[in-house]
């Protein structure tokens, strides 16, 4: 499960490989947007050694010609996501523990918000999911 104690984000939480990227944005694939942050989830079948959750964090350089801005905006998405990924909770006790959360989350504004606007996106995109049916 999702250690809720520690508020850690370990690199076997991280999307990691070609193959496993590929399989989050092929076909079959779900996708919630709060502005301006999108979210492209999908239920695989866990890799050895990984966590139950697996994300991803992309800004890219369409919206973001800088990379100190990309940095900064990437370091806001993996601290919002740390400090509430114990909202996934109720979601990972009904999925099969032979299965993993894949997830990516992408920037889509050509400007950087605060971190309290980043969290409470992320935290309304984490909600619906774990209300997820």
């Amino acid at each position: 499960m999702v250690p809720t104690d520690g508020f850690t984000f370990r690199k076997a939480e991280r999307v990691t490989g070609k193959s496993l990227i590929d399989l989050l944005f092929s076909s079959g694939s779900r996708a919630m947007t709060v502005y301006p942050l999108r979210m492209v989830y999908r239920f695989v079948d866990r890799p050895r050694d990984k966590a139950p959750v697996m994300v991803l964090i992309v800004a890219p350089k369409r919206h973001l010609k800088h990379a100190v801005d990309r940095n900064r905006v990437k370091r806001q998405l993996r601290e919002a996501y740390r400090l509430r990924k114990a909202t996934l909770q109720p979601l990972l006790e009904k999925i099969p523990a032979t299965r993993s959360l894949v997830m990516a989350f992408i920037w889509q504004e050509d400007g950087k918000r605060t971190t309290e606007k980043v969290g409470k996106c992320m935290q309304t995109l984490l909600n619906r999911l774990a209300e997820r049916p």
